[in-house]
């Protein structure tokens, strides 16, 4: 196992991930540099270990920062953020895809006087988008499932902890807290 395969899993000070999509990762050389500035605690190591002449370390799996960060309670408006709050379906037809197979629709065209922001944008896939044009909801017979809004922080995040990313350590699993039964 390369250092380069050993990401350490950056929880805050309360124990959470700063962030669940995408999952709070760090390369293993800024969590070793974080280690050495008594910025973050070790909560739990990889077996691969790292050496200097005069040094060795195992590199941390697992760290929690040692002060609180505050996360912003409004989040930037992007296109990913978009497809994040409507969990990566199409608002009209409900069907989950990819990123990449996803745009998003003005709700009230651009054309009509609709704006590019949180409560006019919604997720749509090609098909229903081209088929929704340039047309108002009721006039396309096309209504999103869900009224857009802007979300908060806490609904991106609890929003991604659905979508677990490929490589989970088993160091991990005990932070994070993804949409499966519990063992009893």
């Amino acid at each position: 196992m390369s250092p380069e395969s050993c990401p350490a899993l950056v929880l805050n000070a309360d124990f959470r991930p700063l962030s669940y999509f995408p999952l709070s990762l760090w390369p293993w050389q800024e969590a070793v540099k974080a280690v050495f500035l008594d910025r973050v605690n070790i909560i739990s190591e990889y077996d691969r270990v790292v050496r200097s002449p005069s040094f060795e370390m195992r590199l941390p799996s697992v760290i929690s920062l040692k002060e609180y960060v505050e996360t912003s309670r409004r989040p930037a408006f992007t296109r990913f953020n978009v497809f994040l709050r409507d969990r990566f379906a199409c608002q009209y037809c409900g069907e989950a895809r990819p990123a990449h197979e996803l745009t998003f629709d003005h709700v009230i065209p651009r054309s009509r006087g609709g704006r590019t922001q949180w409560a006019n944008v919604v997720t749509a896939c090609q098909t229903c988008n081209l088929r929704k044009g340039n047309r108002l909801p009721a006039q396309a017979a096309m209504h999103p499932r869900r009224n857009p809004h802007q979300p908060t922080s806490y609904e991106l995040q609890e929003n991604g902890r659905s979508f677990p990313p490929n490589f989970l350590h088993e160091s991990w699993r005990d932070f994070l807290y993804w949409d499966s039964e519990l063992d009893e």
